[in-house]
């Protein structure tokens, strides 16, 4: 094999091993997001056809082309696709034309002649593909829907969105040049996820959850999809912590216990139950990073132990509230609120008992609030997507059901190192 290296677009060869080295600079008014220019180095070494075994051969690559600004075709042609040719990987491309084109084709076709699947685009792009690899898992299996088997292939993130929080949480950069690396090398980390169910049918599979301010800034925001993204985050917000008001729930939750080490293991559950005004709830089975949190928004959580990090915000002041949402910039001490309770759990039962969801909203479009109330459709952020239910909504931790390309960000950082320098 040979030495390759990859500066600013530029190859050489040389030497006996098989090296990749990039280094990316991002402009601060580039995708990334970044308020000054960061700068992301990969240095990936393979020096044996046995540790070549694990390389992805064939891909099918989904492009969202509406994802953030529009970018995603253009990032894959100007930074992934030159990457695959040089490594020789085949791809089988598809771009996206509506909301659900992932779904019924991951379902639908042929995986078995594929090692891999590769996305480009956004948080809610990765969602619908999360949710459609683990369902056709089940299709597959026969399995059971609230006891899913793994899904068979491996997902690889391009970061083509505004917040990335998926590949964040994996590469610890939205870099799609690392992301791609880590897809050539065939890096693949096993993540845990959860399922979510009302009234006991299946609304989806993935790593998320927020109810109360999470849900209606979203609900908010998707009401002005005319509005840049960054403006459209900012009114919502502001609006949303205008109108700010806590929802009365009952929540329920079952503990991970401290003396299991095996995430499979079948114990009995044992509920926890509490009732109160609750500003915000939330249920993540990631860190959720992004260039706004950059200890995630679950800063106690991993990717692959076995459970979530539930985080309920309990009634307080605005000036507090808000105190609570700039501590997720800082370093430390995110939750280090009275009014803020942070558990690590394996299942999460939430049900609202005012079933008042949505008479802010009904201000704005003019529809009655009455109507709205019998319906009881509270707005839900999962994923970043937007799902209203009325009912109960219980949420189960399934450990390591999905692998994406890529390495948690600690394992990545105490492992770094360059065989060939």
């Amino acid at each position: 094999m040979e030495l390759a290296t990859v500066a600013k677009g530029k190859w050489s060869q040389s030497g006996n091993v098989l090296c990749i080295f990039t280094v990316h600079k991002a402009s601060p008014k580039k995708r990334s997001g970044l308020s000054s220019p960061s700068c992301a180095r990969s240095v990936l070494t393979v020096c044996s056809s046995a540790e070549m075994a694990g390389r992805p051969g064939s891909l099918k690559v989904l492009i969202n082309p509406c994802s953030h600004r529009k970018e995603a075709v253009h990032v894959y042609r100007d930074h992934v696709a030159p990457l695959f040719k040089m490594a020789a990987v085949q791809t089988d491309i598809t771009v996206t034309e509506k909301e659900g084109h992932a779904l019924s084709l991951i379902t639908e076709c042929r995986l078995e002649q594929y090692d891999g699947v590769v996305l480009v685009g956004g948080d809610g792009s990765v969602a619908e593909l999360c949710h459609a690899l683990v369902l056709r898992a089940q299709l597959d299996t026969s399995s059971a829907l609230d006891k899913p088997t793994r899904a068979t292939l491996p997902l690889g993130i391009i970061p083509a969105g505004s917040t990335d929080i998926v590949s964040c949480s994996v590469h610890g950069v939205r870099d799609p040049v690392t992301a791609t690396l880590h897809i050539i090398l065939g890096h693949v980390q096993q993540v845990d996820m959860c399922s979510f169910w009302s009234q006991g049918r299946l609304v989806r599979y993935g790593f998320s959850a927020m109810l109360g301010f999470g849900g209606r800034t979203l609900a908010c925001a998707e009401k002005r999809r005319w509005m840049p993204s960054a403006q459209r985050r900012d009114y919502a917000v502001v609006k949303t912590l205008a109108k700010l008001r806590p929802e009365d729930c009952q929540l329920s939750f079952v503990k991970t216990k401290k003396s299991s080490t095996d995430p499979f293991r079948e114990e009995e559950e044992s509920w926890t139950t509490t009732q109160g005004l609750y500003l915000n709830i939330s249920v993540m089975s990631i860190p959720c990073l992004s260039p706004y949190t950059p200890r995630g928004l679950a800063p106690n959580t991993r990717l692959a132990n076995g459970s979530a990090a539930l985080i309920a915000v309990g009634n307080t002041s605005r000036t507090q509230f808000i105190k609570h949402l700039k501590r997720y910039s800082a370093p430390t001490g995110q939750l280090d609120f009275p009014f803020v309770e942070a558990h690590t759990v394996t299942a999460v039962r939430i049900r609202p008992r005012a079933l008042i969801g949505a008479e802010e909203e009904s201000e704005e479009d003019g529809s009655d609030p009455a109507i709205q109330s019998e319906t009881g459709a509270f707005p839900w952020n999962m994923d970043g997507e937007l799902v209203r239910l009325g009912h109960e909504v219980l949420i189960r931790v399934h450990p390591r059901l999905l692998c994406l390309y890529g390495q948690e960000v600690e394992q990545a950082e105490s492992t770094a190192s360059c065989g060939c320098i």
